[in-house]
């Protein structure tokens, strides 16, 4: 078998193939302990007193600045705040006490318009970042302003919230990542958020709500129960 060279007999052979496993390996790692953090995460209803790292904090404000969005627009803006006074502020009509107990509150603000200074602005960024010629993403700019001149105020701010959600998803898998726990909310008082954080003359109005922090186990009735989910068959359908 040696004589016939069979590929085993090389050891670059060897090596490359090893690497591989290796690599597969690795990687099936990584991913097992993607759903371990997400088995683990869960609407936290009380946070204790411990502070996240600005570390870990920038990290998942780094993965909401690379999340998903369409188009590339990055169509909303998120306010950090981690001051117990605006806190309280911010969840003063609101039944959900972890915005003002939780360490760091995000706040995703959409845009309320979609305007053609931002959209030939932000075409002209990419081709800079990018090394194109100025210009040469001008067929991609003109379907842009095409699109947003058909569509009304109503319609781009509904369109720009969504956009937001998918980076509220980001930010709650990248904050599972970091074990740092986490509560989308939805249930606060808009005008006020607005009005607190001077959303409105920012063009912009605050979509939904992320507390970040750490769970405090004695309080949080919801910390020791078991995750309850579908079961997988059920919710996904495959269509090959």
């Amino acid at each position: 078998m040696i004589g016939l060279g069979v590929p085993w007999s090389n050891p670059k052979t060897r090596k490359r193939k090893q690497y591989n496993l290796y690599l597969s390996k690795f990687k099936i790692d990584i991913a097992m302990n993607l759903i371990e953090n997400l088995k683990w995460r869960y609407a936290t209803k009380a946070y204790n007193n411990i502070k996240v790292t600005e570390e870990k904090v920038d990290q998942i404000l780094e993965a909401i600045n690379l999340s998903a969005s369409s188009c590339g627009l990055q169509s909303y803006r998120v306010f950090v705040v981690s001051n117990p006074e605006i806190q309280k502020k911010l969840g003063a009509d609101s039944y959900n006490g972890q915005i003002s107990s939780c360490s760091h509150l995000l706040v995703f603000a959409a845009f309320t318009d979609m305007t053609s200074s931002y959209i030939d602005d932000y075409i002209a960024m990419t081709e800079k970042q990018r090394g194109l010629d100025t210009g040469a993403l001008s067929r991609f700019k003109n379907g842009l302003h095409s699109y947003f001149s058909a569509i009304n105020v109503e319609q781009k701010a509904l369109w720009a919230a969504k956009q937001a959600y998918i980076a509220l998803g980001t930010a709650l898998i990248a904050a599972a990542e970091l074990k740092v726990d986490a509560t989308p909310i939805e249930g606060f008082n808009a005008a006020t958020i607005d009005e607190v954080l001077g959303l409105k003359e920012k063009g912009l109005h605050s979509t939904v709500i992320l507390a970040l922090g750490y769970r405090d186990s004695e309080k949080d009735y919801m910390a020791a129960t078991k995750k309850v989910r579908l079961p997988i068959d059920e919710m996904i359908t495959k269509i090959y």
